[in-house]
């Protein structure tokens, strides 16, 4: 639906979240009309059960504006209506870091549709504790970073993740399949910048071979879901869910197989829409103006 990777660069997009109330979508339609802006695109939400109005703008500058100025005129506005806002170019790559163990099905779909264009993002580096996959992450000219993790090294190699993001001015980190748990510190210090994906099975399937576990159970769908990451271990708030329904002649290894297209489909929209600025935080729970 979008094509925000690929805007004019005289094109931006607002987002917002603020207590709900009369005038809010009149003072920023009013704004950009003053400014000298055209709205190409506006979705917004208000939801009765937290009282809080969600909105996002995709417009069009018919005269040449800095970011910056339109950051520092927005604020007025901003501030009468106690809003959480930002204010993006449409067609700003978000920098990303990866983080992959052992399992590389969600790393190299993301590479591969960052490479075609289909993803608005600027990988700055993969990050693994192991080093299987730094051929393929080589492949696609990509910096491989190898941080390994052992329960006395943990804080260090959390310490070097966080050095990393911060020197490559990176916005968003995704755990493509990266099977460490991570502090509840580094959680805290990255909230709403870090997106995991798993299997749907949770809580019925945990631990080891759970599409084994559910082959032996005769489930008939097959999940994933990808979420923001806290310091609840798999319960953060969710993006973006993909299911797919599966009969009894099926193997465990083929239920395996159909498991991973779908966790590539799910990671990739909930890493897009992000990365699109398209999903604003609602309590536990997320909007997605997809």
């Amino acid at each position: 639906m979008s094509q925000s990777h690929s805007a004019a660069p005289d094109q931006y997009v607002l987002t917002l979240s603020c207590p709900d109330k009369q005038g809010i979508v009149h003072a920023v339609s009013s704004y950009l009309f003053m400014t000298g802006c055209n709205i190409e695109d506006s979705q917004q939400f208000g939801d009765r059960d937290t009282g809080l109005f969600f909105m996002r703008v995709h417009f069009r500058a018919v005269s040449p504006v800095r970011v910056e100025d339109l950051r520092a005129s927005f604020a007025a506005v901003g501030e009468s209506f106690h809003m959480d806002w930002q204010i993006h170019p449409a067609g700003e790559k978000m920098r990303v870091v990866l983080m992959v163990s052992k399992f590389g099905h969600c790393l190299n779909d993301l590479l591969f549709r960052s490479r075609i264009g289909a993803l608005p993002v600027e990988i700055a580096a993969v990050v693994s504790n192991h080093t299987d996959f730094e051929e393929l992450v080589g492949s696609y000219g990509v910096p491989f970073r190898h941080i390994p993790v052992t329960k006395d090294t943990k804080a260090q190699a959390e310490a070097e993740l966080l050095e990393l993001v911060e020197e490559e001015k990176v916005e968003l980190v995704v755990l493509a399949r990266y099977m460490q748990v991570l502090s509840d510190d580094l959680c805290k210090r990255l909230a709403g910048r870090i997106i995991n994906i798993h299997h749907s099975f949770l809580p019925s399937f945990k631990g080891a071979k759970p599409y084994h576990q559910a082959h032996a159970r005769g489930v008939k769908l097959i999940g994933a879901t990808a979420h923001y990451v806290t310091a609840d271990l798999d319960e953060g708030p969710i993006i973006e869910q993909e299911v797919e329904r599966v009969g009894h002649a099926l193997t465990p290894e083929q239920l395996v197989a159909v498991g991973r297209d779908v966790e590539c489909q799910a990671l990739a929209r909930a890493v897009k829409w992000h990365s699109e600025r398209r999903v604003l935080l609602n309590g536990h729970r997320t909007v997605v103006f997809a």
